[in-house]
């Protein structure tokens, strides 16, 4: 288990902030609204090299910074005008791709009222969209739509109810025979079950890719993890087994009971981000006759010796998918602290070579960021559920 841990540790905190390039040309005038502003606001805006332009009307604070997540430019001091709106524009272009941030007024933090709100870093954080080159796979389009709704179900557990988000594949309503297989996949830590909808956009990475014919129709669900109590640092102490019976003894029967779910193991997956990628391998490794599929996002590494102390692995896993994005593994290789680093890729590459389907995929450019995650799920979805 510490083994696991602190590996884990190391995914989840792998990448520090990063800039998209290390000098910056000269800033062209093309600004555009970001396509997640709040309804009529034109600020922030993007332009086409990535940089971001902020304007915040506050006529009687002192100091106005933005606060950018990784991926971003760290923070940028905004300047107060005559017209007592401050402003500002980053050092350099931002990675593409969604990033969180936030304002900080007069030293307390704030959100940015031109921008919509995403839950991460334990808060509804504001969030901006700098256009990717490739964004077409999440783009909505119109094509055949799935549907995200709410469930609440019960924990007995936990004594709660708790929710949980499915997306049902184009198609699910309009048969009442077929039968599908189901993806748990899991947000990272300070996020929360909206975050792959709603940052992730997996229901349209979905929608595009059955449209496409490459990927299989199947459900996802998303539940909260049960993690932002934990603290960085905390993954020592962490203990997988009370969100562990929530899945696999509540959240799981329950969508079988619910949902025209194929209930077997070789029709069910699991995959997360970063913590999520944590939690994954933990559940999926303990219950291996219950998942024939496992995904881990910028969330962990899979190696020979974890298969081998894993009984009945080879023979009843499918898939082992690693991911991470480029920047993340310019860094320190993960590894326990004094023991020796360990390498994601040689570990696939030894997984395959070992007789495990074992896939790993690097998002070009990006770093412990949400692009990273789209892609990867654009990249692990088709391989999925393939009988």
């Amino acid at each position: 288990m510490k083994r696991v841990l602190t590996t884990a540790l190391a995914a989840v905190f792998l990448a520090g902030p990063v800039m998209a390039q290390t000098a910056a040309p000269a800033v062209t005038e093309d600004f555009k609204p970001s396509s997640v502003n709040q309804p009529g606001q034109a600020y922030p805006q993007v332009n086409s090299q990535g940089y971001v332009r902020f304007r915040v009307t506050a006529p009687d604070a002192q100091a106005v910074m933005v606060s950018l997540g990784l991926g971003g430019r760290g923070g940028t001091t905004l300047t107060k005008g005559a017209d007592g709106a401050w402003t500002g524009t980053t050092e350099g272009p931002m990675d593409e791709g969604f990033h969180y941030y936030h304002l900080t007024v007069d030293g307390g933090t704030f959100n940015d009222p031109g921008t919509l709100n995403f839950y991460g870093s334990t808060r509804w954080e504001s969030g901006i969209e700098v256009p990717a080159h490739d964004a077409d796979f999440y783009a909505l389009k119109d094509v055949p739509h799935g549907n995200v709704q709410q469930i609440l179900f019960p924990s007995p557990s936990t004594g709660t109810q708790r929710r949980a988000f499915v997306y049902t594949p184009p198609g699910y309503d309009a048969s009442k025979a077929e039968r599908y297989p189901v993806l748990y996949l899991q947000h990272g830590w300070g996020e929360d079950e909206t975050a792959w909808a709603n940052q992730g956009h997996a229901n349209l990475i979905m929608d595009n890719l059955i449209a496409e014919g490459k990927a299989r129709p199947f459900i996802i669900v998303m539940t909260y993890g049960m993690t932002n109590e934990v603290k960085p640092g905390g993954l020592f102490s962490f203990d997988i087994k009370p969100f562990q019976t929530v899945l696999v003894n509540e959240l799981i029967p329950y969508v079988d009971s619910h949902f025209r779910t194929l209930s077997d193991q070789p029709h069910r997956a699991m995959a997360g981000l970063s913590m999520g990628g944590f939690e994954t391998k933990l559940i999926t490794f303990a219950n291996i006759d219950k998942f024939a599929y496992i995904g881990l996002l910028s969330g962990g590494t899979i190696s020979v010796d974890d298969v081998n102390k894993t009984p009945g692995f080879k023979d009843k896993v499918k898939l082992a998918f690693v991911s991470f994005g480029s920047r993340e593994l310019e860094g320190p290789r993960m590894g326990p602290p004094g023991a020796p680093p360990q390498d994601p890729r040689k570990n696939a590459e030894e997984l395959k070579a070992s007789g495990v389907n074992s896939v790993f995929y690097v998002s070009p450019n990006t770093a412990h960021e949400f692009l990273s995650w789209r892609r990867s799920l654009h990249e692990l979805a088709p391989l999925l559920f393939r009988d």
